[in-house]
């Protein structure tokens, strides 16, 4: 996958992440990494009122990713390619966060970063709520706020990076998981991240509307299971619902976690080629199960570029080149150039479908 602009394109490192069965976490309930590089020194946040889109972005920013959990395969990339912009535009890249994805367990790490005076916090919400108070303490301190992947409450942040509209998302699991089913249709089941992920919940629901499209009619959503973003519990709960169901005919996992999970479990199960699966995955975790026959297709977008995209807002907005208003535009390093729309949303782009035929042709 390429970051593109409008006169060329570049490759970053790819990525190829393994997923085993149990995966521990490394570090405690409690506990947390911080990861820095610097290629300048450190820079103030911008305090002016109003944007001026020829503003550089300034030199020395302080921007720090705060992901749902860290050794989360999918926020390794995302965070790679932030990095990759920070770097660009020689600021001071850190990575901190909790071992485990609770709704609250972002909130000492924001309160470190306030303190640390950090320009910049783009992180992906465990819950919409939970970490409000601390992030409106880092914004009154200085600090610009960008979300990605899962927003928070709207008035807690600045800016939100969208991966992909959300009803884009919600057809497109739908319709994979219909076609592999097969014009009888049948039970399905839900294999979620967390019960309180912002986007986890607004996809469910939109899922939810899709299915009662009539050539959806033959579809049941009989259960929807929680994984907390953790490959054994997810294995455990794809184990309960085949248990619970035994008329299931397919899994949706909006989780790249839960997906990995599910897909290993039943590739060494009876369920293979019975169960069908799909959801959203990276490429080089799946690809052997789109060519064993357990999984047919699944999606996702690129989530380096996400990272990408959020460390570059971030910088426009301390910089002051944007204050977040809809209309403003700010470029994006080789991305190019990217338009903030209502409520203060920047929109990445929408899912690629992956199947067997395609899978090689993509590298993270």
């Amino acid at each position: 996958m390429k970051f593109m602009s409008t006169t060329g394109s570049r490759r970053l490192a790819p990525a190829y992440i393994a997923v085993a069965t149990g995966l521990a976490l490394a570090l405690s309930a409690c506990g947390g990494t911080t990861n820095t590089s610097s290629t300048a020194g450190g820079g103030a946040a911008s305090s002016s009122a109003a944007a001026d889109p020829n503003a550089p972005i300034k030199e020395g920013l302080k921007v720090a990713f705060l992901p749902k959990q860290l050794n989360n395969s999918y926020f390794t990339v995302t965070d790679r390619g932030g990095k990759a912009a920070v770097d660009e535009y020689k600021g001071v890249f850190s990575e901190v966060g909790p071992s485990e994805a609770s709704a609250s367990s972002q909130v000492s790490y924001i309160n470190t970063l306030t303190q640390q005076g950090s320009n910049v916090i783009a992180t992906s919400a465990n819950d919409p709520k939970a970490i409000c108070s601390a992030l409106d303490e880092a914004r009154s301190a200085g600090a610009k706020v960008v979300t990605f992947d899962s927003d928070t409450d709207p008035s807690c942040r600045d800016l939100y990076i969208n991966q992909a509209t959300a009803e884009g998302i919600a057809s497109t699991q739908i319709k994979l998981i219909s076609d592999a089913i097969g014009p009888d249709g049948g039970d399905i089941a839900i294999l979620s991240a967390t019960a309180n992920a912002t986007n986890q919940n607004a996809w469910i629901e939109l899922m939810k509307k899709e299915l009662e499209k009539p050539e959806y009619a033959k579809l049941k959503l009989v259960a929807t299971a929680y994984g907390d973003d953790n490959a054994q519990k997810s294995q455990q709960e794809v184990q309960a619902l085949l248990q619970a169901h035994p008329t299931l005919k397919g899994i949706i996992s909006p989780t790249t976690v839960g997906i990995a999970a599910a897909a290993q479990y039943l590739s060494g199960s009876e369920y293979k080629g019975k169960v069908q699966l799909t959801g959203l995955g990276f490429p080089s975790q799946l690809k052997e199960y789109l060519k064993n026959g357990t999984m047919k297709s699944f999606a996702l977008w690129d989530v380096e570029k996400l990272g990408y995209l959020a460390a570059y807002a971030g910088a426009a907005l301390a910089s002051g080149q944007i204050t977040g208003a809809e209309g403003q535009t700010f470029k994006a390093g080789t991305l190019g150039e990217f338009k903030v729309g209502p409520n203060s949303t920047v929109l990445l782009g929408e899912p690629t479908v992956f199947t067997a035929a395609n899978v090689d042709q993509y590298n993270f």
